[in-house]
């Protein structure tokens, strides 16, 4: 094994996507992930791709005596333990914290849920919605005079859920360092996506984010950070926020020196947004692109995630990989010293194959 985690022992009890694209940080990170499914699946795993890649999985009926010694002995050899349950659930099949605490005390158990391990919510269920919707995470996110849009399921179940899951771990990993003992990691959605607003809550109390959805700098509101159609019926982005990256936006829209509202008069955000937009209208995406290479005015095609492997910059950066003949995002960050596994498809085994090289 390589990367960064070389050696790192994970069991994964098989979940939806939160807990699975954490494992999937770790596993591209050099971790030996293994994935504990249920007999049949029964609907917790979606079907092999790329949240699953890097693993062995092994298939465990945990209502069973064998099964249940089995996890047991994955356990004991086991650095981390990732579970999805709603809370209870998995003392109820006795592999709770403190069950797990007497098989391995060095175990750092990772607990992955929308509503975290208490709270008035905790036992209910939820989806990515309605944990950024209560963290305040939705609210600000949409056009101004229209209802919140939810980003995908982005900032809950990825960003607030299992990356922050990912970070938990790899921080009590390090602590266990020092202390030679494993803990909880309580990895709830709400919480991560709260986090995510750390930003814009500062923004708001200097008095830089006053306004209502879509009406803000960084919301769609100001019409230098925003997207415009093109004459393809495709997308460009501008993000021309520095007065140097605006006036390089002016010249590559052929706008310098034209009798323009200021850049920050808001009063005359409505006209420059109707000058933009009939401008960047009268050329294809890929012109625009064309126009603005080699620029510094934040100017990029919008494309889509079938689109992104082949654009050059990512093509150079091999940003994209194919793992069992799916493209899909490659492992991310870089490192210098200890590169990441070249990810694979996951792979089935047995507990007995996995103890041993354990």
């Amino acid at each position: 094994m390589s990367g960064p985690l070389a050696g790192v022992r994970v069991v994964e009890l098989a979940g939806l996507a939160p807990a699975p694209f954490g494992c999937m940080i770790l596993a591209d990170l050099g971790a030996d992930v293994v994935l504990v499914d249920r007999p049949g699946g029964n609907g917790i795993a979606p079907p092999p791709g790329p949240l699953q890649r890097g693993r062995r999985s092994v298939v465990l009926d945990l209502k069973t005596s064998d099964g249940a010694s089995s996890l047991r002995q994955l356990i004991a050899r086991a650095d981390v333990f990732v579970e999805g349950f709603r809370p209870g659930v998995a003392e109820r099949l006795g592999f709770g914290p403190s069950e797990t605490d007497k098989i391995n005390p060095r175990l750092v158990y990772a607990r992955m849920t929308g509503w975290g391990q208490d709270g008035p919510l905790a036992p209910r269920a939820g989806h990515d919605i309605d944990y950024i919707a209560l963290s305040g995470a939705l609210e600000p996110i949409g056009r101004a005079g229209e209802r919140p849009h939810a980003p995908l399921n982005l900032v809950g179940d990825f960003a607030g859920g299992g990356m922050l899951m990912a970070l938990g771990i790899l921080a009590a990993l390090l602590e266990r360092e020092r202390s030679g003992l494993g803990q909880v990691v309580d990895a709830a959605m709400v919480d991560g996506s709260a986090l995510l607003m750390t930003f814009i809550h500062g923004m708001n109390a200097a008095g830089m984010w006053p306004f209502p959805r879509g009406e803000n700098m960084l919301d769609g509101g100001a019409p230098f950070y925003d997207t415009y159609r093109t004459s393809d019926d495709r997308f460009v982005a501008v993000g021309a926020l520095e007065p140097a990256f605006y006036a390089a936006l002016l010249a590559g829209l052929g706008l310098s020196g034209a009798p323009l509202p200021q850049q920050h008069d808001r009063s005359g955000w409505p006209e420059l947004r109707r000058v933009f937009a009939e401008r960047f209208a009268t050329r294809t995406r890929d012109e625009w692109s064309e126009v603005f290479a080699g620029s510094d005015a934040c100017v990029a095609p919008v494309l889509s995630p079938y689109e992104a492997p082949d654009h050059p910059h990512n093509r150079a950066r091999d940003a994209f990989v194919e793992v069992g003949g799916i493209v899909q995002p490659a492992p991310a960050p870089r490192f210098g010293r200890t590169p990441p596994p070249t990810p694979a498809p996951v792979s089935a085994s047995t507990v007995d194959e996995v103890l041993a090289t354990w």
